[in-house]
């Protein structure tokens, strides 16, 4: 079987750990000159977005260890690599225990499983990070290992038909040809390459 078209049987902690390490990689190479660029999340400058994706670590180990995130605000007043790598170790030591993938938590979009809100988390830090790197002129496309369980993951748990505004982002993007499998995931949480590739 192939494992990527059963993404339900994965393990996500080791595809969130790589895709935290991308990302810490990323905000590593953030100038201060860059922190007020805008990013294809309309909301966010390099600045804000840098803290949310901080925020995002930290909601993910509240879940792990509340079971929820809303004691933990989405935007830390954090901005930089070495507090995000330091919450992604502790992340990982938060889902430690296998018990916690099939746990009932509660997540921003509803009640879950530990297994789908990491795999929705994955896929938040992966959408960023895209949305990093192409703000700040760096390659954006992360390792393919990462990309493509998470995708379909999301094709799985949020087909075009089901999904909510804001959920995960907004409605699908038709890729460009063109397209790597990191814009490609990230056109189908909703975002545009128009004007950023």
């Amino acid at each position: 079987m192939n494992t990527v078209s059963a993404p339900e049987l994965i393990d996500p902690r080791p595809i969130y750990l790589g895709a935290t390490t991308w990302v810490t990689a990323l905000l590593r190479s953030v100038r201060e000159d860059q922190l007020s660029l805008p990013t294809p999340c309309d909301e966010y400058d390099v600045k804000t977005l840098s803290s949310h994706l901080i925020g995002t670590v930290g909601r993910i180990i509240a879940i792990a260890e509340l079971g929820s995130p809303e004691s933990v605000s989405p935007i830390a007043p954090e901005y930089d690599a070495n507090t995000f790598a330091r919450l992604a170790e502790l992340a990982q030591k938060a889902w430690a225990d296998d018990a916690m993938l099939d746990k009932p938590i509660v997540a921003p979009w509803g009640e879950s499983s530990g297994r789908i809100a990491l795999w929705g988390y994955t896929n938040e830090v992966l959408v960023h990070g895209w949305d990093l790197a192409v703000a700040i002129g760096q390659p954006a496309e992360a390792d393919p290992a990462l990309v493509e369980p998470t995708a379909a993951m999301q094709r799985q748990v949020l087909p075009p038909a089901a999904r909510v505004p804001g959920v995960p982002f907004s409605v699908v993007v038709e890729p460009r040809a063109e397209a790597g499998p990191t814009e490609r995931l990230a056109n189908w949480s909703g975002r545009s390459s128009a004007g950023w590739v």
